[in-house]
């Protein structure tokens, strides 16, 4: 098993483990100073791309952004967000994820979904593609975003989802906006950590999209906490390279060229 897996599986009930997103290595570097896990996730279909949904991330996208964290990305594990439509089944799961691996040198992928990709995880785990799960609010798929587990029988399904995730072998599961006092049991029940994004502090650790937490998307969800509001700090520099610019004061000798 890769180390920093290990290192991940190794923090439950012990530390808090800390992930964010990242698209680029310029971003990456600066995450993989203080963070646990780097995930690629295809949630950057709307933030870099301004597309309705995920369904349009391509393999290509994903592949060619996570190039460009790896890097960027020393010690964090690497996982890579499988996009939608690229493991209906266990061949083409396996087909598309060596692909992955081998050309983005990333830790592992991350499937969403529960009983139905049983079969996939175990293929995948089996050929020795480490997997981390996603249940939950399932962006890939789901038509209406929710929050999970407000009734028994769907909290039934969820808890059953990641035991059976557990047993097929993914290493860490992510859960997405479910109910805190399901989030605490599935938890409390799993021997493997649980990464929420909007499912409460009773998780093993916790996951944002980086430009949610910097302030650089218009995001209103209302799990988003925004430590800076990195707008207002760009939008400062923008004001005072055109006052520069237009009072002749950029640029100086010092940034230009002389013989």
């Amino acid at each position: 098993m890769n180390k920093k897996i290990r290192k991940i599986i190794n923090k439950k009930n012990k530390s808090k483990i800390v992930c964010l997103t990242a698209y680029s290595k310029n971003i990456a570097s600066i995450l993989d100073k203080h963070c646990d896990l780097i995930l690629v996730g295809d949630s950057l279909g709307s933030v870099l791309y301004n597309y309705k949904s995920t369904k349009e991330v391509t393999l290509q996208i994903m592949i060619n952004h996570s190039k460009s964290v790896r890097l960027g990305v020393k010690k964090s594990l690497m996982v890579f967000d499988m996009p939608y439509n690229t493991y209906n089944n266990p061949s083409e799961a396996l087909k598309n994820a060596r692909l992955v691996m081998k050309d983005t040198k990333c830790d592992a992928v991350k499937l969403e979904g529960g009983k139905k990709i049983i079969p996939i995880v175990k293929h995948l785990v089996k050929n020795k593609i480490p997997v981390m799960g996603h249940v939950g609010i399932l962006p890939q798929t789901d038509k209406k975003f929710s929050f999970k587990g407000k009734k028994q029988k769907e909290s039934n399904r969820i808890l059953n989802d990641t035991k059976l995730l557990e047993n097929a072998g993914v290493f860490s599961i992510v859960l997405e906006c479910i109910e805190i006092k399901l989030s605490k049991k599935i938890t409390e029940q799993l021997r493997i950590p649980t990464i929420g994004i909007g499912s409460s502090v009773n998780c093993d650790g916790q996951v944002l999209v980086i430009d949610d937490l910097i302030g650089l998307s218009q995001s209103k969800y209302k799990f988003v906490k925004k430590y800076v509001n990195i707008n207002r700090v760009i939008e400062g520099a923008v004001k005072k390279y055109k006052l520069e610019v237009l009072k002749k004061h950029f640029p100086k000798a010092k940034h230009s060229f002389r013989n």
